[in-house]
């Protein structure tokens, strides 16, 4: 269970990684700016690619009637995630760390990584609320008012993963490095989770 725990206690700490590098990015490509528009989306925040492109893509999007990027304490999220990642790397370290000196079974290191899935999907879902949200409460007072073939206001969502066109724009979302590191963790987890349980039975 030694190396097991040390294993976990890695895992969860790359979790911490997500204080420092963004979690997402979304990134506009137009042929009116030859250097694309990209948004960085931290775990407290969102912060432009480069000094004024937060500040050209609110430019933008107001002609359509979106609103603007939002900031740290306009969405609870941002002081919500923080805690929650804070919390489980703390637990996940905690629990390799249980597991090092023999105290609990590897079932925990597990059960804290079905736990790290399940708000994992829930962040997700949100981030995608967001987005539709985003991309379609539009201001009826917009200057200008786009409409499909049937008369409805376009949605200027931009995808959750992927590239898609909107208007003349080619809207990239993807992870960043934070979501990597967190990704990387939860693998980790896993191995643990299997090394502790080959430590276990090997004993029997």
């Amino acid at each position: 269970m030694k190396i097991s725990g040390i294993i976990m206690i890695l895992g969860s700490a790359l979790l911490l990684g997500l204080f420092i590098y963004p979690l997402w990015n979304i990134r506009l490509e137009a042929p009116q700016y030859p250097d694309p528009l990209g948004m960085d989306i931290y775990i407290a925040g969102i912060e432009g690619e480069e000094e004024f492109d937060i500040q050209n893509i609110d430019g933008v999007n107001h002609y359509i009637g979106m609103k603007k990027i939002p900031k740290p304490e306009e969405m609870w999220e941002f002081n919500v995630f923080p805690i929650v990642i804070g919390t489980m790397a703390g637990l996940g370290i905690l629990l390799g760390i249980l597991g090092f000196f023999g105290k609990i079974s590897p079932h925990w290191f597990l059960g804290w990584l079905v736990l790290m899935g399940i708000l994992g999907i829930l962040g997700m879902y949100d981030f995608n609320s967001w987005l539709l949200e985003y991309g379609t409460d539009l201001d009826p007072k917009a200057i200008i008012k786009l409409t499909d073939a049937e008369g409805n206001p376009l949605n200027y969502k931009p995808p959750l993963l992927g590239s898609e066109k909107i208007l003349n724009f080619t809207a990239h979302s993807y992870p960043r490095t934070g979501a990597y590191m967190m990704f990387a963790g939860m693998f980790l987890t896993l191995i643990a989770w299997w090394v502790g349980l080959r430590a276990v039975k090997t004993k029997k």
